[in-house]
């Protein structure tokens, strides 16, 4: 210790000056961090969301495209009647959980307000791919009043917009339960854990066999939750598996590039970084 203090005394006093504020720096922002850390953490009447082992979650994992699919049906058949996906078109799943004829299906099922026409008057038409997913309601009151005041959140984006991501909405949508003794619950309201107050407006959405899905796959709680999850992260995050393909093409590069780099910065610039020059005096 008194080497170390002798060292530092010795300093010139700029250097003091810096080697004290990138102290205080990195105090401070290890104190801040610290306090980011303790805000996000659950309560101790509010569960936090356990990491559960979805297939996409590895560094070269893609999503399921069944699962997609099978949770573009709970949504369609069970979330959309409340909540809406304004940032998601029917176009939008060609390719990816159905064929462009299948989707031109989905669309035309709906009818859109469009217009005018010639004569200055809006008129409905079948839905076509450029469509965007229909809202259950014209207007945010709306959905308030059709909702005991709350406002059911757009599910576009919800899976990053909520700390947790698919585990907070798997374990929200599996996680009702009756209230602890000691706890009461408003009339209206419902108690679940995992929500912020534990008390949510939403009735529970999901349970077993609510719906038959096309492949024949068994609708229980878990597996209706899971794929309505995983398609909420496809829709959140569109560009996954071409950012994971990305990130595999990079790596490969790298595997060719870097002993290349190695190899040049070795063997041929060393033996100019390595070379004296001798300067002779004049005569």
């Amino acid at each position: 210790t008194s080497k170390v203090n002798m060292s530092f005394a010795s300093l010139p006093r700029s250097k003091k000056v810096a080697l004290t504020m990138f102290g205080v720096l990195t105090t401070s922002g290890a104190g801040i961090a610290l306090m980011l850390q303790q805000s996000v953490k659950a309560s101790d009447l509010e569960l936090h969301p356990p990491n559960y082992p979805w297939t996409h979650s590895g560094m070269l994992s893609a999503l399921d495209h069944g699962s997609i699919r099978r949770g573009y049906q709970v949504y369609k058949q069970v979330c959309s009647a409340c909540h809406s996906m304004e940032y998601l078109a029917f176009r939008n799943l060609v390719g990816v959980s159905h064929t462009e004829a299948e989707v031109k299906v989905l669309a035309e099922e709906i009818e859109v307000v469009d217009g005018p026409d010639e004569s200055g008057e809006m008129f409905t038409r079948p839905g076509k791919l450029s469509d965007y997913f229909p809202k259950p309601y014209s207007n945010p009151e709306a959905a308030r009043a059709a909702n005991g005041g709350a406002l059911p959140p757009d599910l576009s984006y919800i899976v990053n917009a909520r700390h947790g991501g698919e585990d907070y909405v798997f374990s929200l949508l599996t996680g009702y339960c009756e209230p602890p003794a000691g706890v009461e619950v408003r009339e209206g309201l419902y108690y679940n854990p995992y929500f912020p107050g534990q008390a949510i407006g939403m009735a529970p959405p999901i349970y077993n066999e609510i719906l038959e899905f096309e492949d024949g796959t068994p609708a229980t709680m878990s597996q209706v939750a899971k794929d309505v999850c995983t398609f909420l992260r496809w829709a959140a995050e569109p560009e996954h598996d071409q950012r994971k393909r990305m990130g595999l093409k990079l790596l490969m590069g790298s595997a060719i590039l870097v002993p290349l780099v190695y190899y040049m910065k070795r063997h041929r610039w060393s033996v100019l970084k390595s070379r004296k020059i001798a300067y002779r005096p004049p005569k």
